[in-house]
């Protein structure tokens, strides 16, 4: 039984790895591995679910703050379906979620200071049909808005307690038609006005018009933070936040205009087009702190020397709603595979001989992709985890790369909940198509974390420009060539291929980017580019794998350490089944080992086949939360209530 047990002994992933293999043939190796895969683990008749609960939610002991509300706040029967809703009546439900969500905070204020609950807010809100929409005003109003009030100076003047009681209904604006992910170029202008010392703040062009925020008098009185640019006498100062009073009671205010956008799938919000008419605003709208404060005679004083720096810290909130929307990716990817996985449990069909039914899920060409799609969404809440960990615990001097992994993290897990959702819907048939049985709204949920708090290609382009130079791809003890005796089952050694694959890429973008054309900058990025984001793509891979060999050299319970084991190979024979063509050619695999690696890869998953239910009974979703989904329960007649076929 220690054959992978005694691999993992070796982690953490940044020791010294061994660098010698016992002589051993291919053969004899899956040989070995087919009989532990095979063998005595499960024959216990206990099950390791409550030990892999505790890997996902409770390594440091805070499951009860941090996950445990909003678990017991999604049973409430309030976030079930519910069918007939039109598209504003969905996006008025999303307000009156949020407020059920703030009845249930204690301060608002430490809601919005701790990433950590934030962000698992995220993940349980995202899992109820509809959820998408709280998600997005939960994020908005919490992190966006009040988290920038909060991290910026105090003003005795602003009375936060009408947001913090949601009287009042905080929105943040900053992107515009003409500039979105290049939002520090931003036309809105706040112009200091001499005589009152106040601000006018203005649209100049349609161009302008912020776009997309939760803008409409859906869900009661509003008040913005806005992204201008700051005039002081005619002369540009660069882009701060100015607190803006949209509407109250009564409507919108004066000079405040607003146009509500077409509904939108997946996250029912009151989209909207917003313009500002020469908009009055009093001194202390505008938002300050060390980044810039704007003295008396209009003097800026600022300890970050250009306007992109100050822009980037005043709206340094979006890297805490990087870590929500991965959360959110995250939370939706678990849901959808518990929803699929029951559902092949109990959905009988065809079997070999005449007569016989059997389970779907016993079928290879079912279990096998969603056991694929497991191991990646156990691979995404670990790097979740550990990223959230990094970002609580850095410095000042940490800040810049912790920045940027959270924004490589957030590009893989949206993208990765992107395939999985897919997938959970597909498995499950027409079936997944009804939005009652929980499954066809996450994908298109999932695309706006994909696109959210900077858009996924984006993000991975600028962290791809830092890491081509800025960044040494690991280096380790394995030797080159591969010798033909290192072990497919180690996982130790796949995790050395991943780091070989991250070598490989970023070898070649540092080589295009020298080759490129001086006096282009464009068309030398352009040169570079394909490489480089490949060594992020590896880059991602390598994190979530150490994230995922972390938990199991974490595990206390011997069968949960074993099948989280099994479960991380699986990821890892997947991660590496994909740049075989690199490895074999950089002498990092033999050929024997690439033509194995499918025998290995097919072994690996009928080994988990049996035990697809505990891993996704360890996702803890609540009771209440999958009584309501037809397809995830056995006895039911799937949407026969809900289309009138039960009479």
């Amino acid at each position: 039984m220690a054959l992978l047990t005694s691999r993992t002994e070796q982690h953490p992933a940044t020791q010294d790895r061994a660098t010698t293999h016992p002589d051993q043939s291919l053969a004899d190796d899956l040989r070995a591995f087919e009989s532990l895969a095979f063998g005595d683990f499960g024959t216990t008749g206990t099950t390791p679910t409550s030990e892999l609960t505790r890997l996902l939610f409770d390594r440091e002991g805070e499951r009860e703050r941090i996950h445990r509300p909003w678990q017991r706040l999604m049973a409430d029967s309030a976030f079930r379906h519910r069918p007939g809703l039109s598209p504003a009546e969905q996006a008025a439900r999303s307000y009156d979620w949020l407020r059920m969500v703030n009845d249930a905070v204690p301060t608002p204020e430490d809601l919005a200071e701790d990433a950590g609950r934030l962000a698992s807010l995220h993940e349980w809100a995202a899992i109820v049909d509809g959820g998408g929409g709280l998600c997005t005003v939960a994020s908005i109003h919490y992190n966006l808005f009040l988290g920038s009030l909060l991290d910026h100076e105090v003003d005795s003047r602003r009375d936060l307690t009408e947001f913090t009681s949601m009287r009042r209904i905080g929105t943040f604006l900053c992107t515009e038609v003409e500039h979105g992910n290049d939002s520090a170029a931003l036309e809105t202008t706040a112009e200091l006005d001499p005589e009152t010392g106040g601000f006018i703040l203005n649209t100049p062009h349609p161009g302008a018009q912020k776009f997309m925020p939760n803008t409409s008098t859906t869900g009661g009185p509003k008040t913005a933070v806005v992204a201008a640019r700051l005039l002081v006498g005619g002369q540009d100062q660069g882009v701060f936040l100015f607190l803006t009073p949209l509407s109250d009671d009564e409507g919108l205010l004066p000079g405040i205009r607003v146009r509500r956008l077409p509904f939108r799938s997946g996250a029912p919000v009151d989209h909207c087009l917003t313009h500002f008419d020469r908009v009055r605003l009093p001194r202390e709208a505008l938002l300050e702190a060390e980044h810039g404060r704007l003295g008396g005679d209009g003097t800026l004083s600022s300890t970050l020397g250009n306007r992109r720096k100050r822009f980037l810290r005043s709206i340094g909130r979006v890297t805490v709603g990087k870590l929500c929307m991965s959360g959110a990716a995250v939370g939706a990817s678990r849901a959808a595979l518990a929803i699929a996985v029951r559902y092949g449990e109990h959905r009988h069909v065809s079997g070999p001989r005449a007569g016989e039914r059997i389970a779907v899920n016993a079928y290879r060409t079912h279990h096998s992709r969603l056991l694929g799609a497991l191991s990646t969404a156990y691979a995404m809440t670990f790097l979740h985890r550990s990223v959230l960990s990094r970002w609580s615990g850095h410095t000042d001097e940490e800040r810049e790369d912790v920045e940027r992994l959270v924004a490589v993290a957030k590009g893989w897990i949206t993208w990765q909940a992107r395939g999985i959702t897919v997938e959970c819907r597909e498995r499950c048939g027409a079936q997944g198509l009804f939005a009652v049985n929980g499954l066809s709204g996450f994908p298109d949920y999932v695309e706006g974390t994909v696109t959210a708090e900077g858009d996924n290609l984006v993000i991975w382009a600028k962290a791809a420009a830092e890491l081509v130079f800025h960044h040494e791809a690991e280096k380790d003890a394995w030797p080159t060539p591969a010798t033909g005796a290192e072990e497919l089952v180690d996982p130790h050694f796949l995790r050395h291929l991943l780091a070989r694959s991250e070598a490989v890429w970023q070898t070649r973008a540092r080589l295009a980017l020298r080759r490129g054309p001086a006096k282009d900058p464009v068309a030398r990025w352009n040169a570079t580019s394909s490489a480089a984001l490949e060594m992020v793509s590896a880059h991602a891979s390598l994190r979530a794998a150490d994230a995922f060999l972390d938990a199991v050299f974490l595990a206390r319970e011997p069968q949960a350490r074993e099948l989280l084991e099994r479960l991380c190979l699986l990821f890892l024979l997947h991660q590496v089944s994909e740049r075989t063509g690199d490895l074999l050619a950089h002498g990092h695999m033999s050929t024997e080992q690439v033509r194995a690696l499918p025998t290995v890869l097919d072994t690996v998953t009928g080994g988990l086949a049996p035990y697809m239910t505990a891993l996704v009974d360890a996702f803890d979703l609540p009771d209440g939360f999958l009584d309501a989904v037809p397809i995830a329960n056995s006895g039911c007649v799937p949407l026969a209530d809900y289309a009138g076929l039960g009479e």
